[in-house]
């Protein structure tokens, strides 16, 4: 016997299922065929493997989280959100998190994110919207042509409707977060499935689901849209960044 917290985690890929976890499943849904069954199992035992969602070759539970979610809101005041970030740009953050990550580990890191991003290429995506500090833009992660790369992406996915972006600007000041970066997520009415604070940390990452956690981070994320600018001029201030950093491109490469 376990819960349902346990087996709506299951099911929604928040928690990984060991084979146990697996049969007993197979038993509790009528699944009738030993064969498949077995199976099943088997995946689950190679589920510990390595894989193009490994980090580390350890299971992210965000990844099942973010493929049940309807809504997901991305705060950062430090990096372009996962969903948005070019193979260039996310190259660069994670060097620069990772100093002493290996070339073969950097390569399936940025596949899994580029991968993670086809999320938002389904004909009935979730809702995405990417809360940026102005910090986010000005920080020249890469050099000017990875960063003139990185914004071009950002206005072909509001364009696209992809994703609705909102830009907190520095004249703010002091703002409604103190977190650096996190995710919320959401789930469908009918789901089992609460929603989720996602916070990445050097060590570990944090899931939060109690309400109170909850409630926390969606009144911050409330006041944090107010601040923000609305999404046509966060808009026009990508373009402005943008062309920053397109100008300084040209300008080396006319004296290279």
């Amino acid at each position: 016997m376990c819960s349902a917290t346990k087996i709506s985690r299951l099911e929604t890929g928040a928690r990984r299922a060991n084979p146990r976890d697996v049969r007993d499943l197979c038993r509790l849904y009528g699944l009738a065929d030993q064969a498949e069954a077995d199976e099943l199992m088997k995946l689950a035992r190679q589920s510990r493997q390595a894989a193009w969602w490994a980090s580390d070759a350890v299971f992210n539970p965000l990844l099942g989280l973010e493929q049940e979610a309807v809504a997901i809101t991305s705060y950062s005041m430090y990096h372009v959100s996962a969903l948005l970030q070019t193979a260039g740009y996310a190259r660069e953050i994670i060097k620069g998190i990772v100093r002493k990550i290996g070339p073969d580990v950097l390569d399936l890191r940025v596949e899994a994110r580029m991968r993670r991003q086809h999320l938002l290429e389904l004909p009935a995506p979730p809702s995405f919207r990417a809360l940026l500090d102005e910090a986010v833009l000005r920080r020249e992660v890469g050099g000017p042509a990875i960063m003139q790369a990185q914004l071009d992406k950002m206005l072909a996915c509001i364009r696209e409707r992809k994703a609705t972006i909102q830009v907190i600007p520095f004249k703010v000041g002091a703002h409604a977060s103190t977190d650096s970066n996190f995710d919320f997520l959401e789930f469908a009415d009918q789901s089992p499935q609460r929603p989720v604070v996602y916070i990445e940390g050097l060590f570990a990452n944090q899931y939060l689901e109690r309400p109170v956690e909850v409630a926390r981070y969606r009144e911050a994320l409330e006041y944090l849209r107010d601040e923000a600018l609305n999404p046509r001029d966060s808009a026009n201030l990508i373009t402005d960044v943008r062309d920053g950093y397109k100008t300084q491109v040209t300008r080396a490469a006319s004296s290279g």
